[in-house]
């Protein structure tokens, strides 16, 4: 039975421009059927231009007799109903958030399938494991490589340091050079060498790509600081850590830094960074991070940058070959600016003393 076009507030040609006008391609093509009807097209033919069918026309024109154009719009559909309520979900999320328990759940971080048997025993509801990974999705939790972290660790100080940096800068820098310009430097040391490191790369799901890493032990270790403002830095090769290296590093930033400015250089509690007998240059004065604090050292980050890019997957024949690595990483970190202010900028240590 033919359902007659009962609306008057639409011509043809209005129903045809208010359906181009739409945002969804359904509802375009569900006016434009219903405006080739008003111009006198088979219902037949108007369904097949439209990519339908005469039964789902004539539903259309139900919808749009009752309600005009926005009758056009497909209707939220309900679907399946959750598994869990928005209480047991809270419930995941903060199991997710806190970590299992490893006297109580035997494990020391969560799977899938550990999650799947909570659920189970606490809410008697079974899901399947790709459910659970769906969840943890929807929760915005994801797989993520952990850093590690000093059992030592003292957060608040850390909280601390943050808060308090523009006070402690302004302290650490001497008397004397009270009124000049100030860079933030931040400095670390990093070992590079023949067992080197593997990074993520791309590869199909479900294979176990290859790369190269050797087993020997030769190595060197790279002296790097880097300037964010600036995004420059100063860096040496040495074979060992002591306070000998360091000093030949403070000489090398002291040649980087801006004439006529003192640099606050940032940097760890290491032994052979608070030694009486460092010879520190007149133009640099040092800020000692909060014991066990790697992670306020955007140095660290830098590292990451450069493992992760330049020295990763790599064979070095010998010292030469590995200095050599280090010089060509650190050369091309120098013509990335962007990058160096990117990676090293932090919020917290945006002042102007």
């Amino acid at each position: 039975m033919v359902v007659p076009i009962k609306r008057g507030d639409f011509t043809a040609a209005e129903l045809r421009a208010a359906g181009a006008c739409a945002d969804d391609t359904r509802v375009t093509r569900r006016a434009l059927a219903i405006a080739m009807v008003l111009d006198g097209y088979p219902r037949a033919t108007a369904a097949e231009l439209s990519g339908m069918d005469r039964q789902a026309l004539r539903d259309w024109v139900h919808r749009f007799n009752a309600e005009g154009l926005e009758g056009l719009s497909d209707r939220p559909r309900p679907g399946r109903p959750a598994c869990l309520s928005a209480e047991q979900m809270q419930q995941v999320e903060a199991w997710v958030e806190a970590g299992p328990d490893l006297e109580t759940e035997g494990v020391v971080r969560w799977r899938r399938i550990d999650l799947v048997e909570r659920i189970k025993a606490k809410f008697s509801v079974t899901l399947d494991v790709r459910s659970v990974g769906r969840l943890l999705r929807a929760l915005n939790f994801r797989r993520i490589s952990v850093r590690p972290q000093h059992p030592q660790i003292d957060e608040a100080a850390q909280r601390a340091f943050q808060t308090d940096f523009p006070e402690l800068a302004t302290a650490a820098i001497p008397e004397p050079a009270r009124g000049r310009p100030v860079e933030i430097w931040w400095q670390d040391e990093a070992r590079v060498g023949q067992q080197g490191t593997l990074t993520r790369i791309w590869a199909r799901r479900g294979t176990r790509p290859r790369a190269m890493r050797d087993h020997r032990f030769t190595s060197a270790y790279l002296f790097g600081a880097v300037c964010p403002d600036r995004g420059t830095g100063a860096a040496v090769i040495m074979p060992y850590v002591n306070i000998e290296a360091m000093n030949v590093h403070l000489a090398e930033i002291s040649r980087c830094v801006s004439v006529g400015a003192i640099a606050l250089l940032v940097l760890d509690g290491a032994s052979w960074h608070s030694s009486p007998k460092l010879k520190i240059p007149d133009n640099i004065a040092l800020l000692p991070l909060p014991p066990y604090a790697p992670e306020l050292n955007p140095v660290e980050n830098i590292w990451a940058f450069l493992r992760g890019n330049i020295l990763s997957h790599r064979i070095y024949d010998d010292y030469e070959a590995v200095i050599q690595a280090c010089a060509d990483a650190w050369n091309k970190l120098m013509k990335l600016p962007e990058t160096i202010a990117s990676i090293a900028t932090r919020h917290w240590a945006q002042v102007k003393i």
